[in-house]
């Protein structure tokens, strides 16, 4: 039944993530700690998303930005492996505490960073890839907030979907990488890994015809509600 269940929300995951670029790891997250624990679920959601992502990147390839993605990934690939190093020395209902926290603190962040005037360049997107990528190490996936980013960098539609889908390729395959070292990559965690990623993959390619009918107040009502129902799950499951 849990792989069944993975079967299902990773599709639903990456259909919504396909359409508003992020979403997919909010949507699967609880159902991954509820079934197999918050530092199992951590590394399914890695391997799982790197396929997602680069199932992004094969449906919009002419779009990518990659002087963005080399920008951003310089900083958030070292980002993300001192994230991992912090999420494995920490107990599994402290993790459970900080993904839930950050989902929903991400609904008002989010929100601020969409409204500033603030126009990132090459050099900003390095700097801001440092902290948002140990984030990630850490809680998983911060795509509501690298969402404002890419697209006040002048990103949008099918090149917003790409570059930030290749410059997250980059993140999770350092996170995966990373865990191998550890030896957090178990053979049943990397079944669970690909079974999410080939849903997530699907997903990705199935909500191509819906990107450019998508309404901006829809985008905003989704990634809003997918972190406050995700935050939720996590914190009643920390608290349980």
């Amino acid at each position: 039944m849990a792989y069944l269940l993975m079967l299902i929300v990773g599709l639903a995951a990456g259909v919504l993530s396909g359409v508003v670029g992020t979403g997919s790891s909010m949507l699967l997250m609880p159902v991954l700690v509820l079934c197999f624990g918050p530092q199992q679920a951590v590394p399914i959601m890695a391997l799982g998303a790197v396929m997602g992502n680069v199932g992004k990147v094969v449906a919009w390839w002419p779009h990518v930005h990659w002087r963005a993605v080399a920008a951003y990934a310089s900083a958030a690939v070292p980002g993300a492996v001192l994230g991992v190093h912090t999420l494995l020395a920490l107990p599994p209902h402290v993790v459970d505490l900080a993904l839930g926290l950050f989902f929903i603190g991400m609904v008002p962040a989010r929100r601020a960073l969409a409204r500033g005037s603030f126009k990132p360049r090459l050099r900003h997107l390095a700097l801001i890839g440092g902290p948002v990528g140990f984030l990630t190490g850490i809680v998983v996936s911060t795509g509501p907030l690298t969402v404002p980013v890419f697209t006040s960098f002048g990103l949008a539609r099918g090149a917003f979907l790409a570059t930030e889908a290749a410059a997250s390729v980059t993140v999770y395959a350092a996170k995966i990488a990373s865990f191998g070292t550890f030896g957090a990559l178990p053979g049943s965690i990397v079944l669970q890994g690909l079974i999410v990623g080939a849903a997530l993959m699907a997903g990705s390619f199935w909500s191509k015809a819906m990107v450019l009918r998508l309404q901006p107040a829809t985008f905003t009502v989704l990634v809003d509600g997918m972190m406050a129902v995700s935050g939720g799950t996590l914190l009643w499951a920390a608290a349980t």
